[in-house]
């Protein structure tokens, strides 16, 4: 599938706040466990010493498991990117301008971005989502990133990448100064100082990173009250494309869509759903680690292996559309490999 034009967030949104979100998240589906069932006996009978495939394995029974069907299948992915403006990109916590995520979206549109490649790659929808560009969020060293209604706005529009037909879901993030909103959300989640979660991001480092350290702890210290609600979180220090991620990994969920994340900053997305139910993103792969530090600290605090380690650092959804055909391999082997009596080949004595 070739890349799509992309969606614009000037469209009509689904309404609500984030009362209605939390809500959702209390009604999420659990593992499918029938499907799992069908998916390890299909498996032990494959011509191939018990276990031989491993994290491919793995990976078909947790796509079985969240798709909710046997055998899982990876025919329709798709690697939906949201993009947001950050008021702190005015405070100089990155090394690019605010005016570089509009351009970078005009990039993925003429197809001169390493997602695109990486989509046409996978044979995977590319869509892209604006986050109101012209409308950063506040900074949130003075006040709350986004007000309620603003979040759950957010939220509800990244819901509406969840299409049917859809059987996978990479999502990815553009945003100048998100991982400085990303770092100051982790903090607040799992604790820590800016200093211990801020990164270079586009490249700073010395008085610069040093900055974006202050930036983030100001933000911590600015919303202290607020930052024992998860949700409160993302809103007070996070951004619309973060929201709008969190949103989609939502979607998903209720929609039995199985969801690759990206990087830091997207991985701090779903992890606001799972500091409220540690269980609220086990339909969730992290494809790789990024070279972001924060993100390996992050990795540990919320449990998961990432599928790759390629010391990347793009954002964009690239690490996430990278493993699209890991995962499409697994499913495929599952199908189409021969039973030890189809292929009239011999058990294990």
């Amino acid at each position: 599938m070739s890349p799509s034009i992309p969606a614009s967030a000037t469209e009509k949104r689904p309404t609500g706040d984030l009362a209605d979100m939390r809500r959702i998240v209390a009604d999420f589906p659990g593992p499918d466990l029938e499907a799992a069932k069908a998916t390890a006996a299909r498996e032990a009978v494959l011509t191939k010493p018990a276990g031989a495939l491993a994290r491919l394995e793995e990976m078909t029974q947790w796509l079985a498991t969240w798709q909710a069907k046997h055998p899982p299948t990876v025919e329709h992915p798709r690697v939906a990117v949201f993009a947001g403006n950050h008021g702190v990109a005015a405070l100089g916590v990155s090394a690019y301008p605010a005016e570089v995520t509009k351009q970078m979206v005009l990039n993925f549109t003429s197809g001169g971005a390493a997602v695109n490649q990486l989509c046409k790659n996978a044979d995977a929808d590319l869509r892209v989502y604006e986050m109101a560009l012209d409308q950063p969020t506040a900074d949130f060293t003075k006040e709350a990133a986004m007000t309620d209604a603003e979040c759950a706005r957010a939220m509800a529009y990244g819901m509406t990448c969840v299409e049917p037909g859809i059987d996978l879901l990479a999502l990815g993030e553009m945003g100048i100064a998100n991982t400085t909103s990303a770092a100051a959300m982790a903090a607040a989640l799992f604790g820590g100082s800016g200093a211990s979660w801020a990164g270079p991001g586009t490249g700073v480092h010395g008085a610069q990173l040093q900055k974006k350290a202050e930036v983030i702890d100001l933000g911590l210290q600015r919303h202290r009250d607020s930052l024992s609600d998860p949700l409160k979180v993302l809103q007070c220090l996070g951004g619309q494309e973060l929201a709008a991620i969190t949103g989609a990994v939502m979607a998903a969920r209720m929609a039995r869509v199985p969801v690759l994340l990206d990087g830091f900053a997207t991985t701090c997305a779903a992890a606001v759903l799972y500091r409220i139910d540690p269980h609220a993103i086990d339909h969730c792969w992290v494809a790789h680690c990024s070279a972001e530090p924060g993100h390996r600290r992050l990795l540990a605090a919320i449990n998961r292996t990432p599928l790759l380690d390629f010391g990347m650092r793009l954002g964009e959804g690239s690490g996430a559309a990278l493993a699209i055909p890991l995962f499409r391999a697994a499913a495929t082997c599952h199908s189409g490999m021969a039973s030890f009596a189809e292929a009239g080949v011999s058990e294990k004595s």
